[in-house]
């Protein structure tokens, strides 16, 4: 396990990694990712590099400018947890998703779990079009 200095070191790195993702950085998160690690979102479940490379490809793809800004960190005793706000455009429209990544480091301080944690329903397809309308109904009805 790693110490708190080294923990709080892999936590800053790994923060800039995110603050500053591009494409480019997908194809070496190697350098930050262990080749066994885990990852789950609300999406997704997978294990290893070569699995977890196509979710941000993905995200590049699929998204307008995507781009996080971590607001807050947490670590220690080899994890972290990091509080972001996720902006990207879809549709020419303007969105942020708010979340937190839960990390473990390996005993080299790169990642070997990633957990995010995000209401979809909330935070995406309530502000989707069609699917908001009735993500939001639903929200109402269950109230």
């Amino acid at each position: 396990m790693l110490g708190d200095d080294a923990t709080r070191a892999a936590t800053e790195r790994v923060a800039t990694l995110f603050e500053r993702l591009t494409p480019a950085d997908v194809e070496a998160l190697g350098r930050h990712y262990t080749e066994d690690a885990w990852f789950k979102d609300p999406f997704n479940e997978v294990r290893g590099l070569a699995a977890i490379q196509p979710i941000f490809r993905h995200m590049f793809a699929a998204l307008e400018s995507p781009r996080f800004m971590v607001t807050s960190r947490i670590a220690g005793a080899g994890e972290c947890f990091l509080a972001w706000d996720f902006h990207f455009g879809l549709r020419g429209r303007a969105l942020c998703i708010r979340g937190a990544s839960h990390l473990r480091f390996a005993a080299d301080g790169r990642v070997a779990w990633h957990r995010d944690y995000w209401d979809a329903a909330e935070e995406l397809y309530e502000k989707l079009p069609v699917l908001g309308v009735l993500m939001r109904w639903l929200k109402r009805r269950a109230q």
